[in-house]
């Protein structure tokens, strides 16, 4: 049996940074919650061994859940005037959501063996270890024409090992491929990107000049984010999971694809319940014309594109603060704002190479990964979160605000905590957190979303396909 406890009374190894409390408090002043809302937080379950690690990852994980939650405690209480209600976080319930890509399932289907497409995975250079990641088909094209090889592992692996790592990680990103070396945390703090990285705080945000536009008072009983619009663009996990969850908390959720990219099903399966998705070629007039009617409707805009990738489009931060001021933007990005990889492509799995997570997760002299994709999930609660937070400033009168967060910031965040002992696994039954949601091809099985305000709880009703959706918000 669990008991609700102070998310300050949760067991650390490593002293107070590695607590869930510790890293909660620095995500909410990264995020600029007010802090007097902090005690509100409950978190109930030990979180020890439940994503085993050298790193703090559960905790990391139960923080950015509570920093979500938490956030949108706080914008019910300022659209329907009410104190802010109790937050409770179950840790379990964390931990399986952490991994909630690997449920995910069309009803009468059998899951698929792996997530990740044969080629993505670590291979041997001339001086160490490299991780490609070749889920998406042109990614591994671009990479195998790097490589100079056919689609075979041992031509891979042989390709691979008469290269270094870090001219086989230019060689890969100038072609718009994936993949990069792995490197110790000490070799990554020398690193330019590094250095850029670590002078970061865990999210950075600027007020736009515009005028707040509100939105309508939500009614007693509404949850907190009801008649909130979300624009989203976002592919692959942290995006999806932000937006994922603002629509589980009530969001109008619109996902808006290239008809060009076609998206990963089991990716789209795990992260569309309570969604719309349209398909819009911005390159094309009239469908970058509807995208800005879009634009004017919404309130929320997340994005995972790189650093300037919308630019063309007239979307930079600068350009839809001046055009549309009343917006709230998240961006989230692989490496951050800054730096020589500012404008490079990236995922979780990539991620951990470089910043010296794979090293320290490794044995036997091959690096390792985490339990989990916890870069990806914990960005998606916190971007969640900077969404929530804005829209709680534009209610009480203040200007929208764009934040940005990355991956690689999150990464940072997690290793600031310190090291921990890593745990045995503590076994989970994923079965009282699974829940089955209406799509248009069957009942999809996905995991409930973690985290409660009070009595009330979030959920979705339906899920829908990639590009089945007409590309307006609901009703409109």
């Amino acid at each position: 049996m669990t008991t609700s406890r102070p998310a300050a009374s949760q067991p650390t190894a490593t002293g107070a940074t590695g607590t869930t409390t510790g890293m909660l408090a620095d995500a909410w002043h990264s995020l600029s919650g007010d802090p007097q809302l902090l005690p509100l937080v409950h978190v109930t379950g030990e979180n020890a061994g439940l994503l085993p690690s050298t790193t703090a990852c559960t905790s990391a994980m139960v923080a950015a859940v509570a920093a979500s939650t938490l956030a949108f405690s706080a914008l019910g209480a300022a659209r329907t005037g009410r104190p802010a209600g109790p937050v409770v976080v179950d840790a379990e319930h964390v931990a399986v959501a952490a991994r909630s890509e690997r449920y995910a399932l069309l009803e009468g289907t059998t899951p698929p063996e792996t997530l990740f497409a044969p080629l993505s995975r670590f291979w041997r250079t001339r001086d160490g270890w490299l991780r490609l990641h070749t889920n998406y088909p042109w990614h591994r094209d671009r990479a195998l024409h790097v490589l100079g090889c056919a689609d075979d592992p041992d031509a891979v692996g042989a390709a691979v090992a008469e290269r270094s790592g870090e001219e086989l990680e230019e060689a890969l990103a100038a072609a718009g491929a994936l993949g990069f070396a792995v490197r110790t945390r000490e070799q990554w703090a020398e690193h330019p990107q590094g250095r850029a990285v670590a002078a970061l705080p865990l999210a950075t945000s600027r007020a736009t000049n515009g005028p707040p536009r509100p939105p309508a008072p939500a009614r007693a009983g509404a949850a907190p984010l009801h008649g909130i619009r979300v624009l989203d663009l976002t592919r692959v996990i942290a995006g999806p999971v932000a937006t994922r969850t603002l629509a589980a908390w009530g969001a109008d959720v619109l996902r808006v694809d290239s008809p060009h990219l076609p998206e990963i099903g089991a990716q789209a399966l795990d992260t569309l319940p309570g969604k719309r998705s349209t398909l819009l070629d911005l390159a094309a007039v009239g469908d970058r014309q509807r995208f800005e009617e879009l634009l004017a409707l919404a309130d929320v805009v997340v994005h995972g594109y790189r650093p300037g990738a919308l630019d063309r489009y007239g979307l930079s931060s600068a350009e839809l603060a001046e055009r549309h001021p009343h917006l709230s933007v998240v961006q989230v990005s692989a490496w951050g704002p800054h730096g020589p990889w500012a404008g490079r492509r990236g995922f979780d799995s990539l991620v951990q190479c470089p910043t010296g997570i794979a090293a320290a997760e490794g044995h036997d002299g091959r690096p390792g990964a985490l339990p989990a994709q916890v870069l990806d999930h914990a960005t998606g609660y916190l971007a969640a979160a900077a969404a929530a937070l804005s829209l709680t400033g534009v209610v009480r009168g203040e200007p929208a605000r764009h934040t940005r967060l990355s991956l690689a910031q999150t990464a940072h965040w997690l290793q600031q905590a310190g090291p921990v002992d890593r745990r045995p696994e503590q076994a989970v039954d994923p079965t009282p957190y699974l829940t089955s949601v209406a799509g248009p091809s069957g009942r999809v099985r996905v995991v409930a979303p973690p985290g409660a305000v009070g009595d009330a709880r979030p959920g979705w009703r339906s899920t829908t396909e990639i590009g089945r959706d007409a590309a307006r918000f609901s009703g409109r």
